[in-house]
């Protein structure tokens, strides 16, 4: 199915409430054509505000400006927007059929019979769902129940599709199976798609970039894998994954030194910080050796996949380490610790991202 792919252009829009609250404080935001693009944050952080934004459910602040394309959209209500939108709890029509909710929105503009038949066969098709296309909501898994809102979503030929925590609702394990599928039909409708979600492992598995919220602003945009390896902001280390924090003086931040378990680690000197942060996969365990940092293992925890550690050392709070599986180290034991210089990562949130 060909599906126009534009770009959605979010230029200085804001929304302040009648009670004077600041929904979104003001921001820019380029979605890429055919790009799937996750606003990602805790409750709160202005990522569903910016999502009614452009779709055209709310009202944004004076000097703030949308477009899809080159068409202005601003002042557009949402009817005129040509916008698909998947919620959480998927609102499908429980008395239809798979077909008929995939086909809804094409009778109620007009379409004729025959091309509605069409669409919808080949929506059912794409989506996997042609041996269900007689079952009602209620007769089908919270999976083929997504399908179903993708593909009714989709079936109008929308300008941009628009998810907001279409997985929220459901469990761990079905989340992880259902994210992976989601990703898939979204590539293949080749569309331009803005997701909304709380969930970081969500957002970095469907997303080709993720905008990372906090309080109302977009902290950081990129690709998954960069955020974690090299946040601007330390609110996006954080969101991203378990971190570490380390204290030092400003004399040994001068020197490009870090002191933990009783040596100083090489640390690069640009980030001058005197609070530096680690990942828990980032530290190294192992015997007592020259160079190496000494630590006593106050926990361990096993974790199926992996093993993390709790370790004590003189000069910092505790640190986690996470290990392989098969690692043989247990509470109690001595241990050497090791980071790697470019592993550390700058508490202090970077120029360019205060811009």
């Amino acid at each position: 199915m060909e599906l126009e792919r534009i770009p959605v252009h979010v230029d200085h829009c804001s929304k302040t409430y009648a009670d004077g609250t600041r929904g979104l404080l003001p921001t820019s935001l380029h979605v890429e054509a055919g790009e799937v693009l996750a606003l990602l944050g805790p409750s709160g952080c202005g990522k569903t505000t910016l999502l009614r934004l452009i779709a055209g459910l709310e009202t944004l602040d004076e000097g703030g400006r949308i477009r899809f394309g080159e068409q202005d959209v601003t002042h557009r209500p949402v009817e005129q927007r040509n916008v698909g939108m998947v919620f959480q709890s998927y609102a499908l029509f429980p008395q239809m059929s798979v077909a008929a909710n995939i086909g809804y929105g094409l009778r109620i503009r007009g379409t004729d019979k025959a091309e509605e038949r069409r669409v919808v066969g080949e929506l059912l098709e794409l989506t996997r769902l042609t041996p269900l296309q007689h079952k009602r909501p209620g007769e089908l898994s919270g999976g083929q129940r997504q399908r179903v809102a993708l593909a009714r979503a989709v079936a109008v030929r929308p300008r941009v599709l628009l998810l907001d925590e279409p997985l929220a609702a459901l469990d761990a394990k079905l989340k992880e199976s259902l994210r992976d599928e989601l990703a898939e039909l979204l590539r293949r409708l080749h569309i331009t798609a803005i997701h909304v979600t709380h969930d970081q492992q969500e957002a970095m598995a469907i997303a080709d970039r993720l905008a990372v919220m906090q309080a109302g602003r977009i902290v950081q945009v990129g690709r998954g894998e960069d955020l974690y390896r090299a946040p601007t902001h330390p609110f996006v280390a954080e969101f991203l994954g378990r971190v570490n924090r380390l204290e030092r003086s400003a004399d040994a931040a001068a020197a490009g030194a870090v002191p933990v378990g009783g040596t100083a680690l090489a640390c690069p000197r640009a980030l001058g910080d005197t609070r530096l942060l680690v990942r828990p996969e980032d530290i190294e365990v192992g015997a007592l050796q020259a160079g190496w940092g000494r630590a006593r293992v106050a926990q361990r925890t096993f974790l199926g996949d992996r093993v993390q550690l709790r370790l004590s050392v003189d000069d910092q709070a505790d640190l986690l380490a996470d290990l392989g599986r098969d690692a043989p180290f247990h509470a109690g034991d001595e241990v050497g610790i090791r980071i790697a210089a470019e592993r550390f990562m700058s508490a202090q949130e970077a120029p360019e991202a205060r811009a």
